[in-house]
């Protein structure tokens, strides 16, 4: 339990520094001083160089690509500070790999979502922040307080701005659900930005491809916005969107929270109908982004103010929910 009177630390892992170093500079205070070193066989080891001993520290670190070594490196990040003595210690993970095989969808599949939140809470994590879950039940998979931010209204404030209802008739604009299972996370969109909509009916004939069989909903002339949690090889956004176009649509724009962006992704989106692709920070560009139709906001000032919450042991719900 954490000592009254004493400071935050806020540790970063490898593939989340430059989203730390932000969330430290909304927090106003300096990041700690942690290193990691790779041996030649591959293993991870990593060193606190200061002191942590009864001191709330936070482990900032998106399990994304290269997913094991992230997943490892926090792991051991969290081992470490137990094994400092700090007082408690978050596992502050924007973006939580492994989320997509959250269920048996088949005879003798494993539920790995399960199997990394043991992991997480094997190490030593006291609590877990993270943001849009890929699915809402992997909460209960910790046996640890978990805090479940949405990136919803950094997109809500985005468009609403791009698309002033003052000037913008937002019955021309519907909200777009590029599939059955966003269709929950869409709606609260739509009804946030006061518009309609539409869902794209896809299947999935193997993992990374989509088949897109229907559009429900009325986009003929409208500008449409898909709103998603995750953007990976970005085939089934790129499909969804000219099926979008096909039907009549003036134009498709898309967000999402979490841009893996694998293989040629982030090319794909730029030879696609997309006007405008809108991320989050959760997860770095790649590194050899060099497009022009996809923009990242920062997740840095709400995971700050849940970091403040956290500390100070007021209600973090009253944070996430108060202004809906």
């Amino acid at each position: 339990m954490i000592i009254e009177g004493r400071s935050v630390r806020v540790f970063s892992g490898v593939s989340s520094k430059p989203l730390a170093e932000r969330i430290c500079r909304e927090l106003g205070v300096e990041l700690s001083d942690n290193t990691l070193d790779t041996f030649s066989d591959g293993e991870i080891s990593v060193r606190m160089k200061e002191s942590v001993r009864g001191q709330d520290c936070f482990v900032v670190a998106s399990t994304c690509k290269p997913v094991n070594d992230n997943l490892m490196a926090l792991l051991i990040n969290i081992d470490a500070l137990r094994r400092a003595s700090a007082g408690r210690i978050t596992a502050v993970i924007p973006y939580y790999g492994y989320a997509r095989q959250d269920r048996k969808a088949k005879g003798r599949d494993p539920i790995t979502s399960k199997l990394v939140a043991n992991m997480i809470c094997a190490a030593g994590a006291d609590r877990v922040l993270t943001m849009d879950l890929h699915a809402a039940q992997i909460q209960g998979f910790f046996d640890i307080p978990l805090d479940h931010l949405t990136g919803t209204d950094l997109f809500v404030k985005y468009f609403m701005e791009k698309f002033d209802p003052a000037v913008c008739d937002h019955a021309n604009i519907v909200a777009v659900s590029p599939d059955v299972g966003s269709v929950a996370r869409t709606r609260n969109f739509a009804r946030m930005v006061q518009m309609d909509l539409a869902i794209v009916d896809k299947r999935r004939p193997r993992p990374n491809v989509s088949e897109v069989e229907h559009v429900i909903g009325d986009v003929a002339g409208k500008t449409c916005i898909m709103l998603d949690d995750i953007v990976d090889t970005a085939g089934s956004l790129c499909n969804a969107a000219q099926a979008l176009i096909n039907n009549g649509a003036k134009e498709v724009y898309a967000c999402a929270t979490h841009g893996v962006l694998s293989k040629c992704a982030w090319k794909r989106v730029e030879d696609s109908v997309i006007k405008e692709l809108v991320l989050l920070d959760t997860i770095p560009l790649p590194e050899d982004y060099a497009g022009t139709k996809i923009k990242q906001l920062s997740v840095a000032k709400v995971f700050a103010e849940s970091i403040r919450h956290i500390h100070e042991e007021t209600s973090i719900s009253d944070f996430i929910y108060g202004a809906r």
